[in-house]
């Protein structure tokens, strides 16, 4: 049995922004199924590391290698603007850039209505 993969896979998956169902669905597994190999109320096997790091982009020694710590500290201590390789959903990218573009229309059209 693989220590503690079960929580590096879940703080992985959690960074990025996968759901449970997506990766049951991926794995063609319940969610129910899934959330058990999360809790480690499942034996994870080798092969199904291999298939849940496939999915998750990243090679099955980084995911047991997995470091939360290194991560955040990371994150917390660079400057925000520098930031690259967020794997932000392209659904999710898209709602922010037509709410920046609302809010945007929104400031002119309030300067116009102060500047009458």
């Amino acid at each position: 049995m693989i220590q503690q993969a079960e929580t590096k896979i879940k703080q992985i998956r959690e960074l990025k922004n996968f759901t449970q169902e997506y990766m049951a669905q991926k794995l063609g597994l319940s969610t129910r199924a899934y959330s058990k190999i999360e809790t480690g109320e499942t034996q994870l096997t080798i092969n199904r590391l291999n298939e849940i790091s496939s999915i998750l982009e990243v090679q099955p020694m980084e995911v047991l290698g997995f470091d939360d710590k290194k991560i955040f500290n990371f994150y917390n201590s660079s400057d925000i603007n520098n930031v690259k390789n967020i794997n932000m959903p392209e659904k999710l990218i898209q709602q922010y850039e037509e709410t920046i573009q609302s809010l945007k229309e929104q400031i002119q059209l309030l300067k116009l209505l102060q500047g009458k």
